[in-house]
C-alpha cells in the first residue's frame, strides 16, 4: 500500500510557525495560499514562483492550494461575477504552469468557519476549538442583532440563549463576539457587526438552491479548465454543516454532494474530504462518502469531533471522538491502491499546548497540536500498512 503524502498549512510569510520547524517534523509537502492578493483577483505566475521559491529554500514543496477563494459575487451569482470567473480560471492555468494541480476551494457565504469557542479547554489543560449552538444564538440576537433573527430560533432556543447571555461577563461577551467575527483563513482581522450585517443582507434574496445552481454555474465554467491543464478542484464541505446566520449551505451532507457532482461530471470536479466538517452533521456516514465519491476525493483533511446535541461539537483529539479514524484512514489506503495514487492528507487542526500558550498563532494551527496529530495518523496509517504485509 502507497503512504499518503504528509503536508502541513502554512498561511504565508507572515505566519508564526516557521518552515524550518515544518521541516524538521518530516514534512516535505507544504498546504499554503496567496492571502495577499485581494479575493477575485489573478493570481499572477510570478507570484506563485515566488512562493515556490520561498518554499523550495526550505527544502519544502507546494503541493495543494488552500485556497483559492471564490468571490462573493460568483456565490450570489450577480455584480461582477463574469469577470471574476474569467480570472479563476487564468489562475487554474497559472498554478498548473507552475506544477501546482491541486486547488481547494469552498463556497460557503461571507463566512469560512464559525467557531464560539476557541480555547475550550480539555481535561488534561490543552486547549481546542468548539462550537456551541446556544452561544452562537445568543451571539445572533443580542450581540449582532440581526434583522429578523428570531424567525430561525423556537421560543425555547431563545429563552435558553438568554439566560446563556446572562451569565457571562461584558469581558466574555465581547469574547464571543470577536471569536465568532473572525473572518476568513489567513487573516486575523474581525469583521465588524455593521460589515457583517450589510454581507448578510446581501443574500437576503438567495436561498440554497439559488446558491447551489450559481455554484454549478461557476464549477460549469471553471471545470472544463482544469481538466484541460490536468488540476483538481476539491470543494471544501461547509464549516459547521448547517445553515447560521439565515445563510443557505450547499456542501454539508452527501445527498448535497451528490447534486454538484451529478450536475458537473468529470474528476477535476472533486473534493477535499474533511472529516471534521462532515463529521460533524451527525446523519453524514463518512465512510459511504468514501466509497460513493472516491474518484472525486484529492484532498483529505484530517481531524476528529466529538459532538454532544444536535447541534454542538468540540474538536477531539485525532484518534478519538465520533468519526472512527481508523476505518477512514482503512477506506482511504485502499482507495489510493484502487486509483494507483498518493492523496495529500494533513492533520487538520490540533490542540493548544501551554507550550505555546503565548504564541502568535491561528487558532487551531499552533505547531506542536499538528505535529501530535501528524504523529498519531502516521502511526496509525504505518500500523495498517503493516498488518496487510
Amino acid at each position: 500500500m502507497q503512504k499518503m503524502l504528509k503536508t502541513m498549512r502554512w498561511f504565508g510569510p507572515h505566519d508564526a510557525v516557521r518552515l524550518r520547524d515544518i521541516r524538521q517534523a518530516g514534512v516535505s509537502h507544504i498546504v499554503t495560499a496567496l492571502h495577499q492578493i485581494p479575493v477575485g483577483e489573478v493570481w499572477p505566475e510570478e507570484a506563485i514562483r515566488e512562493r515556490q521559491e520561498i518554499l523550495r529554500k526550505e527544502g519544502l514543496e507546494w503541493a495543494v492550494v488552500e485556497s483559492l477563494p471564490v468571490h462573493e459575487d460568483i456565490k450570489r451569482g450577480r455584480g461582477e461575477r463574469a469577470l471574476y470567473i474569467e480570472n479563476y480560471k487564468t489562475s487554474i492555468r497559472n498554478l498548473a504552469a507552475c506544477g501546482i494541480q491541486v486547488i481547494t476551494y469552498n463556497f460557503m457565504p461571507v463566512l469560512d468557519w464559525i467557531r464560539t469557542d476557541h480555547a475550550w479547554e480539555n481535561a488534561d489543560g490543552t486547549r481546542t476549538l468548539a462550537y456551541r449552538h446556544v452561544a452562537f444564538i445568543y451571539f445572533d440576537l443580542e450581540l449582532l442583532k440581526r434583522p429578523g433573527a428570531e424567525a430561525d430560533y423556537t421560543p425555547e432556543q431563545i429563552a435558553e440563549a438568554r439566560t446563556y447571555g446572562n451569565s457571562l461577563s461584558d469581558s466574555e461577551r465581547e469574547g464571543l463576539f470577536r471569536r465568532v467575527l473572525l473572518g476568513l483563513p489567513g487573516s486575523k482581522e474581525n469583521f465588524t457587526a455593521e460589515q457583517l450585517l450589510e454581507l448578510l443582507a446581501g443574500y437576503a434574496d438567495i436561498d440554497s438552491e439559488t446558491m447551489r445552481r450559481n455554484l454549478i454555474h461557476f464549477l460549469t465554467e471553471v471545470t472544463p479548465i482544469a481538466a484541460e491543464v490536468k488540476a483538481k478542484l476539491a470543494i471544501h464541505p461547509d464549516d459547521p454543516p448547517f445553515s447560521l446566520l439565515g445563510l443557505p449551505r450547499i456542501m454539508s451532507t452527501e445527498e448535497d454532494a451528490r447534486l454538484v457532482f451529478e450536475a458537473v461530471p468529470g474528476t477535476a470536479n472533486g473534493l477535499c474530504y474533511c472529516t471534521g466538517s462532515f463529521g460533524a452533521h451527525p446523519q453524514n456516514d463518512l465512510l459511504r462518502i468514501i466509497d460513493t465519491y472516491g474518484d472525486r476525493i484529492h484532498f483529505l483533511h484530517l481531524r476528529n469531533v466529538a459532538r454532544s446535541g444536535e447541534k454542538d461539537f468540540r474538536e477531539s483529539a485525532h484518534l478519538e471522538g465520533d468519526n472512527p479514524m481508523r476505518a477512514i484512514m482503512q477506506k482511504l489506503l485502499q482507495l489510493m491502491e484502487q486509483r494507483n495514487v498518493v492523496l495529500p492528507m494533513r492533520p487538520d487542526h490540533g490542540f493548544l499546548h501551554d507550550l505555546e500558550a503565548n504564541t502568535d498563532h491561528y487558532p487551531g494551527y499552533s505547531l506542536i497540536g499538528r505535529l501530535k496529530a501528524l504523529a498519531e495518523l502516521s502511526g496509525l496509517e504505518k500500523g495498517l500498512i503493516d498488518s496487510e504485509r
